[in-house]
């Protein structure tokens, strides 16, 4: 009876453990799901939470190197990262990051396209790349009335796209920011003014997307377009940093 009274109370505390065990398990389980669970389940891109990799550095855009980092204006809080997929590819990921405090907060991220051909450390008229860099976003504009642009707005049937390109192209500039290459800010970024000269190229901004490659601009969906304008603050001084993955984490 001793022996049988012995074995049973083993018995009831391994089962015991069992159950804490299981509902350990279910409570972390339920963390992720509460965390990311409902992104997955509709099929969206992971998108991490500053804190949860301890191998990053939040005072840091990730992913950038040194000589890139040391480019973004020290007043910058908002940052457009693009990270295209490889040097000869039309395919990219944007993500927006702010700055808070000294470090840096993810906020969104959208599937982009960039250059047809893919991205260059030396751009230049018609090469088909977009440029490597770091860029302020001074102006915006668009055939489209002001959605609630914080950034200067320019509204503009000049900006329509040529009926004689193919007709997905026809709203690519329903939208547009200016991204502060070869041109003058503070004018609208149909401004046709080029401060390095004509081969350097120009006219480069976010605009919205018609599905493939661009000749040198970044385009994102209409959506994002409307985030974007709505969120970005020249009293933020946003920068737009993009490039090819190997490029931007090269440090030399």
């Amino acid at each position: 009876m001793r022996n049988g009274g012995l074995r049973r109370a083993m018995v009831a505390m391994t089962a015991l453990g069992s159950l804490l065990t299981a509902l350990t398990t279910l409570t972390a389980c339920g963390g992720a799901a509460h965390d990311g669970g409902a992104d997955v389940a509709k099929g969206a891109r992971t998108r991490p939470v500053n804190g949860t990799d301890p191998t990053r550095d939040a005072t840091r855009i990730p992913g950038v190197a040194d000589r890139w980092q040391r480019r973004i204006p020290a007043d910058s809080r908002q940052v457009v990262a693009v990270y295209g997929d490889g040097k000869d590819s039309p395919d990219s990921t944007v993500v927006l990051y702010s700055k808070r405090g000294s470090t840096w907060a993810r906020i969104s991220s959208w599937p982009a396209h960039n250059g047809k051909k893919g991205w260059t450390t030396d751009h230049h008229e018609g090469d088909n790349r977009s440029p490597v860099g770091v860029f302020t976003l001074s102006d915006a504009g668009g055939v489209r009335k002001d959605p609630g642009a914080k950034l200067p707005y320019t509204r503009s049937a000049g900006f329509a796209a040529p009926r004689w390109w193919a007709k997905s192209h026809w709203h690519d500039f329903d939208y547009v920011i200016a991204i502060d290459y070869n041109r003058v800010k503070g004018t609208s970024p149909n401004d046709p003014t080029r401060p390095e000269g004509q081969a350097k190229g120009g006219g480069i901004w976010l605009h919205m997307d018609h599905g493939s490659g661009t000749s040198a601009c970044v385009s994102l969906s209409g959506s994002a377009m409307e985030y974007l304008l709505r969120t970005l603050d020249p009293d933020r001084h946003p920068v737009v940093v993009m490039g090819d993955k190997a490029e931007l984490e090269t440090s030399h």
